[in-house]
């Protein structure tokens, strides 16, 4: 069948203001939509700006807006991007970030935030004498969820706080933290806790879901965004902090 892909284009080296520019294709149903877009680009517009790499949904590089819901690429088939009875598909750059070019973006600001929050491993104590920090697996359950992010920066994007509040440290940077916050061999949530307790840290999130909803790989982050507002607050009465 032909469908009409509308793709937001942009070139900083024009300065023109970003515009859409349709193009028609063939398409199978159960056709990725980035197997459209590298068509496009290899067949008709060699100029087209796009990133992908895996193309198996697990570097997440190819995050974009596909009629109007963020997603990756490689995941969204055909058939589920066309509303009933539609023939277009409309594709546009991730918000939230600078633009660089066409579906491209700058997601330095992305990753700033999410290394404010100390994403990685703050041992509670000294490795014991068999070298091996020893976990039960109820304990590793606690935190399976978020480690499934691939930092495609789908949440960020989705985040309707970052509209109009664009320090808040957003929903991949919190889930992060958690992540490590909910590691029973970790006690990093007191240095977490200049980043994470304050207007731009959890508290900001105003529980709209759609981080959760555009998520390609199903991670409650509402949900953990919310148990550390709880971890928070009873860390500070335990310890006397107003």
């Amino acid at each position: 069948m032909k469908i009409t892909v509308e793709i937001l284009r942009y070139n900083p080296e024009t300065g023109a203001d970003p515009a859409f520019q349709s193009y028609t294709v063939d398409a199978q149903p159960a056709n990725r939509v980035l197997d459209i877009l590298m068509d496009i680009k290899r067949n008709q517009d060699g100029s087209l700006g796009f990133r992908k790499s895996c193309a198996h949904g697990v570097c997440g590089s190819d995050a974009m807006i596909i009629n109007g819901k963020e997603g990756l690429a490689c995941k969204t088939l055909v058939k589920d991007a066309l509303p009933e009875g539609e023939t277009t598909i409309k594709v546009e750059p991730l918000k939230h970030f600078p633009l660089q070019k066409d579906l491209m973006v700058d997601p330095d600001v992305f990753f700033e935030k999410y290394r404010s929050v100390s994403p990685f491993f703050i041992p509670a104590e000294a490795p014991p004498k068999s070298k091996e920090y020893i976990q039960s697996r109820d304990q590793r359950k606690k935190f399976d969820d978020p480690t499934k992010c691939i930092l495609c920066s789908a949440c960020y994007s989705a985040c309707p706080v970052l509209d109009t509040e664009s320090g808040f440290i957003g929903p991949a940077a919190s889930a992060q933290a958690a992540r490590f916050n909910k590691d029973s061999r970790d006690k990093g949530l007191a240095p977490r806790l200049a980043v994470l307790d304050g207007e731009n840290g959890v508290w900001g999130c105003e529980n709209h879901f759609e981080c959760t909803r555009v998520c390609p790989r199903e991670i409650k982050i509402t949900k953990l965004i919310n148990e550390t507002k709880r971890e928070i607050k009873q860390f500070k009465e335990e310890k006397g902090i107003e």
